[in-house]
Formats: C-alpha cells, sequence, structure tokens
C-alpha cells in the first residue's frame, strides 16, 4: 500500500509517496545513520541526478541493499 508523508527537506515542506516497505527500510537506514528520517531524505535530495524524490529515495534504498548484500 502507497503511503503518502510529509517530510521537511531544510525547511522545505513536501510529501513523498512510497510503500509502507519503503518508509520501513528508510527508517531502518536513518536510525543505522543515527540521523532523523528528514534529515536523510534532505542528504538524498541533495544528490539526486534526474529522478524525482520518490524514486530517488528507492533507489537510494536499493542501493543501500545491494552494497550490503555485495560479496
Amino acid at each position: 500500500m502507497i503511503k503518502k508523508r510529509s517530510v521537511n527537506i531544510l525547511g522545505h515542506q513536501t510529501s513523498i509517496s512510497m510503500e509502507e516497505e519503503f518508509w520501513s527500510a528508510l527508517k531502518m537506514i536513518a536510525d543505522k545513520q543515527d540521523i532523523s528520517i528528514n534529515k536523510l531524505i534532505a542528504n538524498i535530495d541533495d544528490a539526486r541526478e534526474g529522478y524525482n524524490l520518490s524514486s530517488a529515495v528507492r533507489v537510494y534504498i536499493l542501493r543501500k541493499l545491494q552494497e550490503q548484500t555485495a560479496l
């Protein structure tokens, strides 16, 4: 199920729609990095290239998973 959530990116309010599984994964990554979800999304937003923000977050999560499972 898609969940739409409001986030604050460096003082700018926006919303992101993603599946609940991605929100859970994003929270786990933020907790592991000891930062807030808003800060992590701001970091992803700052580094994104050519993706909308929801897609950029999904790609970021995928890449983190790939890093963890790389041999």
